[in-house]
């Protein structure tokens, strides 16, 4: 599986791979009963893979989650603070919390918009 520059799962490097291998396929000469069979296994094979792809983006949107829960936790001790507190790199380092739940919250989205655009029944992606 190839990943895009901001570490989303690629959409199209699956598909363009079954289709190059049907474009190869198609050049060579095959009877028609065979082909028929090829083309189905080449077919239920997209179809595997398109789940494959599915799955993993949800496991991905729930490590997300999850990530985000434990920082979250660790953000109660927002609670516990005072406006003058003496030690100020806490004021620091809770900022940088608050950066990493954008960060992984910008990536779980990214997941839940990458399984949005996946066909639901395993067909090959659209060319958009």
């Amino acid at each position: 599986m190839s990943y895009n520059a901001l570490g989303g799962v690629d959409r199209h490097a699956d598909g363009s791979v079954v289709r190059r291998m049907k474009t190869v396929i198609a050049g060579v000469d095959l009877d028609c009963e065979c082909r028929a069979r090829l083309d189905d296994a080449l077919t239920r094979f997209t179809a595997l893979e398109q789940r494959r792809v599915q799955r993993e983006h949800l496991v991905r949107a729930r490590q997300h989650r999850e990530r985000i829960e434990a920082i979250v936790d660790l953000l109660r001790e927002v609670d516990e603070l005072a406006a003058a507190e003496p030690d100020r790199s806490v004021y620091t380092e809770l900022a940088l919390l608050f950066d990493e739940v954008a960060a992984t919250s910008g990536e779980g989205a990214l997941c839940m918009r990458s399984l949005a655009i996946l066909p639901a029944d395993g067909a090959e992606p659209s060319q958009s």
